[in-house]
């Protein structure tokens, strides 16, 4: 492994470069969190990958602990056997993981708890109850061009080109299309990684949303993963310089400069940032609970 970056602690980098002789050049170690950070703001980025010690984060959402429970549920489901996999046994797996962190009150939570619970059983229904999965939660690391792409995998399914399908739960308010399977730098991503570790073609991304039922479907080509490879690439290279750059001495804010907007709203580290709480008002914790 390559030395950390002079100045800067061990294992402070939320990028770092693996030894140069590990293929033909220097890999990236990133993950689709990681790269998200730094698009929707670089200061982000820095407090939350680069400063050592990080600043204290934000309380609880109400839809990121719904969100939560709902992936903890699926994966139960999944790991049990499939005559076991009913909408009671579904249901009663969300009130096994519920946690109220971020509601208004108890009435609330228990409002939001019996809804989860029947998203689980109509899931309990469909293919996700009924397919048996290749993997659930998988953590994955593997090269992708310039990078080492590591993350965890919500859940991978038999595609249905006789290759891997990476698949992808959401919860939130807005219901997605298949132009956001497609768009999706973390599926395409995630995609290439498992084609690696499994040694098996995967270029089919669907998105499924929990709430709805909605699954949004893309299938990748070899070019249309390789452009998402090449822009990840390219974001983790000026992550990187921008390391570089700080470790030189430049000003934090001249080389992590915030980035404000509606992204500031739910920002993990807003309350260290007077631009983010000037831009855009800080929603209640339960605000952005699907209607």
């Amino acid at each position: 492994m390559a030395p950390p970056v002079t100045g800067l602690p061990d294992g402070q980098l939320g990028l770092d470069l693996l030894d140069p002789d590990f293929g033909a050049t220097a890999l990236h170690r990133v993950t689709p969190a990681r790269l998200d950070a730094w698009d929707a703001c670089p200061r982000r980025y820095r407090m939350l990958h680069v400063d050592r010690p990080a600043p204290a984060r934000g309380g609880a959402f109400a839809h990121t602990t719904l969100g939560a429970v709902v992936h903890l549920a699926l994966r139960s489901l999944a790991a049990l056997p499939a005559h076991r996999r009913t909408p009671a046994q579904a249901a009663a797996l969300v009130r096994r993981h519920w946690n109220g962190e971020g509601f208004r009150d108890d009435a609330q939570a228990a409002h939001y708890r019996d809804r989860a619970a029947d998203w689980l059983a109509a899931a309990a229904e469909g293919p996700v109850g009924r397919a048996e999965p290749v993997a659930v939660e998988r953590r994955v690391s593997a090269r992708a061009g310039a990078l080492l792409v590591e993350g965890r995998i919500d859940r991978l399914d038999e595609g249905t080109d006789g290759g891997l399908r990476v698949v992808d739960f959401k919860t939130g308010r807005r219901v997605p299309r298949d132009a956001d399977a497609r768009d999706s730098r973390q599926l395409a991503l995630y995609a290439v990684a498992a084609g690696e570790v499994f040694r098996r073609r995967c270029r089919q991304v669907e998105l499924h949303h929990v709430p709805t039922g909605t699954v949004a479907v893309w299938e990748h080509d070899q070019g249309s993963l390789a452009a998402h490879v090449s822009a990840a690439e390219a974001t983790a290279t000026r992550t990187a310089e921008a390391v570089d750059a700080l470790t030189a001495g430049a000003a934090p804010d001249e080389v992590f400069p915030p980035r404000t907007g509606e992204q500031c709203r739910t920002c993990p580290v807003r309350r260290h940032c007077a631009d983010g709480r000037a831009a855009v008002p800080e929603p209640r914790p339960w605000d952005l609970l699907v209607p």
